[in-house]
């Protein structure tokens, strides 16, 4: 294998990994009851992931935001869940209202 072919065929095997899921959850989905136990403990498993993914962007930041003081991350982040949970979950609010507050704040300091 030359150096040329290793990217695309590591790309190839990606698409196709990625694409036989794709098509084994398309097939079994109308099989999986949205309301049943498995389904609810993937739910929260996904949540609990993106709930420490935040913590850690908050709390250890890597990259440019580690430049950034730590009281003006979590400003950022309550003024997010604030607009957030204000405006009956839109996610665009919260997260429109964390960067704007993190830029203003950032830019302050």
């Amino acid at each position: 294998m030359t150096d040329a072919t290793s990217p695309w065929l590591a790309l190839l095997v990606g698409a196709l990994v990625t694409y036989l899921w794709r098509g084994l959850g398309v097939v079994l989905s109308g099989r999986i009851s949205p309301d049943g136990a498995a389904i609810q403990w993937v739910g929260c498993v996904a949540y609990a992931l993106l709930a420490a993914l935040v913590a850690r962007m908050i709390v250890l930041p890597s990259g440019a935001l580690a430049e950034v003081a730590l009281w003006v991350r979590l400003a950022a982040a309550t003024a997010g869940a604030v607009a957030f949970l204000s405006l009956r979950g839109n996610v665009v609010a919260g997260v429109a209202a964390g960067v704007a507050t993190l830029s203003l704040l950032h830019g302050l300091g």
